[in-house]
């Protein structure tokens, strides 16, 4: 059993790590977006509009959670691709 929450632990670090295996804060920052943009969609019914956040908020963390996960993205293959030029 402890192998298997050593495995968890293990794999949500690795969420949060680079191809480098440095923290990388866009990623956290997109992770929590998404999370957070979930929860508060979730949690809160559409048929009551009097608790239902604007969508402007929604809009703009969704945009934050795209636009770091994203370019976490194209970080991977910046760097795969200087590596590439790097080796020849």
């Amino acid at each position: 059993m402890k192998n298997i929450y050593e495995t968890i632990i293990k794999w949500l670090s690795g969420l949060f790590k680079d191809e480098k295996g440095t923290a990388s804060s866009k990623r956290f920052v997109g992770i929590l977006c998404g999370i957070t943009l979930c929860g508060v969609l979730i949690l809160n019914p559409t048929h009551d509009a009097t608790h239902v956040p604007s969508t402007n908020i929604i809009d703009a963390v969704a945009l934050l959670a795209f636009g770091c996960l994203g370019l976490t993205s194209l970080d991977k293959f910046t760097a795969a691709k200087n590596k590439n030029n790097d080796g020849q």
